[in-house]
């Protein structure tokens, strides 16, 4: 996998982290008009077919023999559990609250690359994570009132361990497999399994197909699925997955951001103290080594 060009990787980022991020407001508007699962396995479904469709000409980069276990290994933790379970536990618990234990998830990936891609970890680093969890916290700190059952939060940290799980496989196996050809069929796989489990839990007659509903829909399967999950796994697959990862801290915070512009939301002092310790965070995650405080960890993985 060609290494991307520092300019390259600022732009992905960017890109990245503001479609997901603006995503929540525009998802929260469209799911007043429709079940939830159905929605989610609508747009991941149609997302994938829309690239397989688009690359069809070059379909011989499937090799599907030898690559099709991967594709249902990445869309099980990528798109069924995250999605479905995201989907589910919101049902269950605060956003704040949920957003806030989803996102460990560059935490958790920062310590797998640690044991398994044999990445470093460093004092700075795992501070840097650390505070990156603290910033998620303050940003969604609106959120932490209301009904907290013990299951929302179980479904929360699956959620958050799928996404993390995914993330580290997709980095192990990004040179057995075409990074397009993967998000096309996770997301295919993926929107099939929940669509079929929204048929089942939901009504079909309970969506109201109007102008909120389409934009949503348009939005998820051409910008919020199928083309930001290319870009993150070729940012997963050309880089350290944990520096890439701890970027994804920006996401919660650019949401509530665009929920205060877009929908009218009341800001507030956490905002702000939560774009300084994710901007901490994530320079901290991402300093190169300098000192004793940057050393590796050899010693704790050993154990």
């Amino acid at each position: 996998m060609k290494e991307l060009s520092r300019s390259q990787t600022i732009i992905l980022i960017t890109f990245l982290v503001t479609i997901w991020g603006i995503s929540w407001p525009i998802y929260k508007i469209a799911l007043e008009y429709t079940p939830p699962l159905l929605f989610s396995g609508l747009r991941t479904f149609i997302g994938g077919m829309l690239l397989i469709v688009v690359f069809w000409s070059k379909r011989k980069e499937i090799r599907w023999k030898e690559s099709w276990p991967i594709y249902l290994i990445s869309s099980l933790f990528n798109i069924a559990l995250f999605y479905g379970l995201q989907t589910v536990g919101m049902m269950h618990t605060p956003a704040g609250l949920f957003s806030v234990i989803v996102y460990l998830q560059p935490v958790l990936v920062g310590i797998m690359a640690w044991l398994w891609l044999g990445e470093s970890m460093t004092r700075l680093k795992i501070a840097g994570l650390i505070i990156g969890i603290l910033g998620v916290a303050a940003v969604s700190a609106g959120g932490l009132s209301g009904h907290i059952a013990a299951l929302g939060i179980v479904l929360a940290f699956i959620t958050s361990l799928s996404w993390a799980i995914g993330t580290i496989y997709v980095k192990k196996v990004s040179l057995r497999v075409d990074s397009i050809w993967l998000v096309a069929f996770q997301c295919t796989f993926g929107g099939i399994a929940l669509t079929s489990v929204g048929s089942v839990t939901e009504k079909w007659s309970d969506i109201v197909w109007n102008e909120h509903l389409i934009f949503g829909l348009l939005f998820g399967i051409i910008l919020g699925i199928s083309t930001s999950w290319v870009v993150y796994f070729k940012l997963v697959s050309s880089g350290d997955a944990s520096k890439v990862a701890s970027y994804t801290f920006l996401v919660p915070l650019i949401s509530v951001a665009s929920g205060v512009i877009f929908l009218n939301e009341s800001f507030s002092i956490y905002l702000l103290v939560g774009l300084v310790l994710i901007g901490v965070s994530i320079y901290l995650v991402n300093r190169k080594p300098k000192s004793s405080l940057s050393r590796p960890l050899e010693s704790f993985r050993a154990l």
